[in-house]
């Protein structure tokens, strides 16, 4: 009876800790994806073109509502196309209204017809999906 007593304890353990296992790494990915975004949105502000432009990038990929308004004003002021271009990229992967409406208002208003026809190419891209 002990033995069957001691399994059944020992069951009960495994389990348990395997559920808790299994819903742990869920936390801390939540966890590691906001210290990530942080980290990005910091990189936004860099000086260092190559810092500044793979974090826009993945901030894209990562689908980050919380850098719209980041990503936005480098659509707007940033002075390197390349950063501008991919700002509007991301903006249009996020999906976020505010952004794709930032997209619209650079294919009028950009200096640049290369973030021009970009932006054209991305905005037509999410009117036809939606």
């Amino acid at each position: 009876m002990k033995i069957v007593l001691s399994s059944f304890l020992i069951v009960i353990v495994f389990l348990i800790s395997d559920v808790s296992a299994i819903s742990s790494p869920a936390k801390g990915q939540i966890h590691n994806r906001t210290n990530a975004i942080k980290s990005l949105t910091i990189g936004l502000q860099s000086d260092n073109i190559g810092l500044r432009t793979s974090s826009i990038y993945m901030l894209g990929e990562l689908k980050s509502d919380e850098s719209v308004i980041g990503l936005m004003k480098i659509l707007r002021t940033d002075e390197c196309e390349e950063a501008r271009i991919l700002a509007a990229l991301s903006l249009y992967k996020i999906g976020d209204a505010r952004g794709i409406n930032a997209i619209k208002q650079s294919i009028r208003f950009d200096d640049s017809e290369r973030v021009k026809r970009s932006c054209q190419l991305f905005y037509q891209s999410y009117m036809n999906e939606n």
